[in-house]
């Protein structure tokens, strides 16, 4: 028996974008945990092309081999779609269900995927494919780390990449919980960050957030740019400075964090977010209630998926980057 085909991007040596290429793979089969997804819309996230070139070389080749990619091959962390078969022992979900998620084991730069359904959840009502498929790393990564931090009502939280993925999502859950946000990003995102709800914007083509005078309870720097002694400036004393990632990743980070522990000036948070249904439930519902909205900068189709990483790895995205893809199988 021949087994079914899909079309899926693949990369099988780490290099530039044009090293993915779209080609002809076996459909895979769930297993019993696991939900079978016909893929509607995906994203190309910050782990997406770091883990394709890889960025930074041993942490890519730890993840997934050397000299060249292993364990995976087909990118795609988060991804929206239905239910095409599901594993034994499912229970909360069916074949035809609208569902989003995002996992650590990629592939949903493809026609079909199969994810554990720990990590899927149902598509908000009001949201379309490509719109639930922008949900998941930014929302699950903001949400994550700014209840690490316990922001809360009246406090003051600045963050630092306000126009990104995490950095968008970052700023409407920091105002839902009550606090007041300042943003910083570049000229050209102003616009986009107050109308997130920022109550006010720092372009730092034009200012320096550090000189300021101003003083914030948590820094949340969703891109690794603010520079931990400049933060040390504008952070009260006991505050919370979060950075993207192991804290250790990176000389000043990993000093910084020693000092800040010595000295007990502020709390420093890293590491990896996690997320789950719980996480993603939370976030449709606000999705629902129009308290948040993933933001989509740009939507490629598959086909033209090195046109996409060149265009996420140049740093300039306002939002998401999304992925459509069609799927071409029946049954």
């Amino acid at each position: 028996m021949i087994a079914p085909i899909m079309k899926a991007a693949v990369y099988r040596t780490y290099g530039p974008p044009d090293v993915v290429r779209i080609e002809d793979v076996e459909k895979p089969a769930p297993l019993d945990e696991e939900v079978l997804v016909r893929i509607s819309a995906s994203t190309l996230c910050t782990g997406d092309w770091r883990l394709r070139k890889p960025d930074p070389p041993l942490v890519g080749w730890f993840m997934n081999g050397f000299p060249r990619p292993k364990r995976i091959k087909i990118l795609g962390m988060e991804f929206a779609g239905t239910v095409d078969s599901i594993g034994k022992n499912v229970t909360g979900l069916k074949v035809g269900d609208r569902v989003f998620g995002a996992s650590w084991r990629f592939g949903a730069h493809a026609e079909f995927a199969c994810f554990p359904e720990r990590s899927i959840a149902k598509i908000p009502h009001n949201a379309s494919f490509e719109e639930a498929a922008a949900i998941p790393y930014g929302g699950t990564s903001a949400l994550y780390f700014l209840k690490r931090a316990g922001v809360k009502a009246g406090q003051k939280v600045l963050i630092y990449g306000a126009s990104g993925s995490v950095g968008t999502a970052s700023v409407q859950l920091a105002k839902y919980f009550g606090a007041s946000v300042t943003g910083v990003c570049s000229t050209a995102s102003v616009g986009l960050v107050k109308s997130l709800g920022a109550a006010d914007v720092i372009d730092y083509t034009k200012d320096d957030f550090s000189n300021a005078g101003r003083i914030y309870d948590v820094i949340h720097d969703t891109v690794g740019k603010s520079g931990f002694w400049r933060s040390m400036h504008a952070i009260k004393r006991g505050g919370v400075y979060i950075l993207p990632g192991p804290v250790w990743v990176g000389l000043e980070g990993a000093l910084g964090a020693i000092w800040a522990k010595m000295t007990g000036s502020c709390k420093v948070i890293g590491g990896v977010a996690q997320g789950g249904v719980s996480a993603l439930d939370f976030l449709a519902k606000l999705v629902e209630t129009g308290e948040f909205r993933p933001v989509i900068d740009r939507c490629y189709p598959l086909a033209s998926i090195a046109e996409a990483h060149r265009y996420a790895e140049a740093g300039h995205k306002k939002g998401n980057v999304v992925i459509t893809i069609g799927g071409t199988l029946e049954g």
